[in-house]
């Protein structure tokens, strides 16, 4: 009877050390669902403000609805902004990122995780005709795993308050993010971290970066810790001054944060041969990789929360 409870006991001590490790995986099938139909041809490539456009922000705000997530801090999880677009000589009014916000257990600092909905629209055709700048991996990918992270937390609460922001006209020069910044609902100096998704669904390699850490030295160990061993490979660099285009610092929405001085993580893959083109469809996204991308990069997350100041 005693080598019986004893092994029932060794029994339930490994399922509760190994549980979490585990659970700490988002929804794959919901997280596909989101990157095909976010990069589907009826958004027709998600340029700011087109019909396109609007549908990916009615898809991305009935998503947070479904979580019954808390009151939202915008009106209906919007925040609205204007800008001007020099290159078109265009001002586009209404823009709109797509806020929300699942509250900590034990801080009320904040952890920002942010991806762009926008692409460019429909623009020269390829070879084979498609004019539709699909963006599956830009961002679509970002975007998607910011949904099945939000429905994650919504259901395992983090000790930081997490604030979800889906961005609109990234590709306009960084303008969802740089007025999220300009009216942040709380001081900056409370966010501990912005962790930003750009094209995260596909390398040849098996290698996702993590750049941002020639800035925040402080971020590499926890990252180091919580990546070992798990596919793809965490890389970092590409955030050296002086490195030209090979320094990603301001190359997409982590930009502005890193310019109020706010420390950034920014996961993404290097440049590939679809990139902003209309073969950057869903049909060439890596599902294996993209799925195991997504999730490495929650454990990242759910590391940070639990070893970043509160």
């Amino acid at each position: 009877m005693l080598k019986q409870n004893l092994k029932i006991l060794l029994f339930i001590s490994f399922f509760s050390l190994n549980f979490p490790v585990l659970s700490q995986k988002v929804d794959s099938e919901q997280l596909l669902k989101h990157i095909q139909y976010l990069s589907s041809d009826q958004l027709m490539g998600r340029k700011p403000l087109t019909e396109g456009n609007l549908a990916a922000q009615k898809y991305i705000l009935d998503y947070y609805k479904s979580l019954a997530l808390p009151e939202p801090i915008y009106p209906d999880f919007i925040q609205r902004f204007s800008f001007e677009n020099r290159r078109e000589k265009k001002t586009y009014e209404d823009a709109a990122n797509l806020v929300a916000l699942i509250p900590g257990s034990e801080s009320k600092k904040v952890i920002v995780i942010t991806a762009h909905y926008d692409h460019v629209g429909v623009g020269r055709p390829d070879s084979s005709g498609d004019s539709i700048y699909n963006g599956a991996d830009d961002n679509a990918s970002g975007t998607a795993a910011l949904l099945a992270l939000a429905d994650y937390f919504s259901e395992n609460r983090p000790k930081h308050a997490i604030l979800f922001a889906a961005l609109d006209a990234e590709e306009m020069g960084l303008q969802g993010a740089k007025a999220l910044v300009r009216d942040f609902p709380y001081p900056l100096e409370q966010i501990v971290v912005n962790i930003n998704m750009d094209m995260i669904s596909r390398n040849d390699q098996n290698e996702l970066y993590a750049s941002g850490t020639y800035h925040n030295p402080q971020f590499r160990p926890i990252l180091e810790k919580a990546s070992a061993s798990l596919s793809p490979t965490l890389r970092f660099g590409h955030d050296q001054p002086g490195t030209g285009r090979e320094d990603w610092t301001q190359s997409s929405d982590h930009g502005p944060f890193f310019e109020k001085k706010v420390p950034h993580l920014y996961f993404g893959v290097e440049d590939h041969k679809d990139y902003h083109r209309p073969s950057d469809e869903f049909e060439n996204i890596q599902e294996e990789f993209y799925i195991n991308a997504t999730n490495l990069i929650l454990r990242c997350i759910l590391a940070l929360d639990e070893q970043l100041p509160q």
